[in-house]
């Protein structure tokens, strides 16, 4: 007869489940994912390695659930910043201020996001996040053509394009970014200093968002305005 888990025996897996998630994704922040160990994510969790594995079957598989959650806080940031805006243009201007100020905010994070070398599967991930920003451009464009706000194009290729362009201006910027200092500190010490700090305004983000915002604008072909 198969092994039935109680509900009680799948809670305490599911919340042990969800420590090792958030504790990897403090471990990314810090680190990138070459820090991202499976030795590593369970001793900042505060449970065995071999209880890792009860979780996920190896680091890849990990690093893929890692992934997800935190694209899915980054996009969340973008969606809701688009909500505030009016038009379709002031939308397309959101979600490109919106994504590159956090980058520059969280360089470390954001670097492993974009660009630093990791497994097959999570190249495989980076893919799906890109579409995911591409669809919400694409979308605001096909509105603003649609209105006459902007001229006629392929709303796609604009917007892979624009998130082409994008990612690769932020590369530079986020590889040269000082890498945050690591202390030992535990879990929810550093989950908490992580999650309430402010981010500092740097001068690269000063520079660099509005940039962006100007470029995309006028590579949609529109006016390049400040109400956008």
């Amino acid at each position: 007869m198969a092994y039935r888990r109680t509900p009680a025996v799948q809670a305490r897996l599911d919340a042990q489940r969800e420590t090792v998630l958030q504790a990897a994704a403090l471990l990314l922040a810090e680190r990138g994912y070459g820090g991202c160990t499976m030795a590593a994510v369970a001793d900042r969790a505060g449970i065995a390695t071999g209880s890792l594995y009860q979780h996920f079957a190896n680091k890849a598989e990990l690093s893929v659930q890692l992934f997800r959650r935190v694209v899915t806080r980054e996009m969340a940031a973008v969606n809701a910043a688009v909500a505030l805006r009016e038009t379709p243009r002031q939308r397309i201007a959101a979600v490109v201020e919106t994504f590159a100020a956090r980058a520059l905010r969280a360089p470390r994070l954001a670097y492993a996001l974009l660009v630093e070398p990791a497994d097959a599967v999570v190249d495989g991930e980076r893919l799906v996040f890109r579409r995911a920003f591409r669809d919400v451009i694409a979308t605001e464009i096909t509105a603003a053509v649609a209105s006459g706000e902007l001229p006629e194009q392929d709303p796609v290729l604009t917007a892979a394009a624009l998130v082409g362009a994008v990612g690769e201006a932020l590369a530079g910027p986020l590889a040269a970014a000082p890498t945050r200092a690591t202390g030992t500190t535990g879990a929810t010490d550093t989950a908490k200093s992580t999650e309430t700090a402010a981010p500092t305004e740097s001068a690269v983000t000063t520079d660099v968002v509005p940039a962006l915002v100007s470029f995309t604008l006028r590579a949609l072909g529109g006016r390049d305005d400040s109400d956008a």
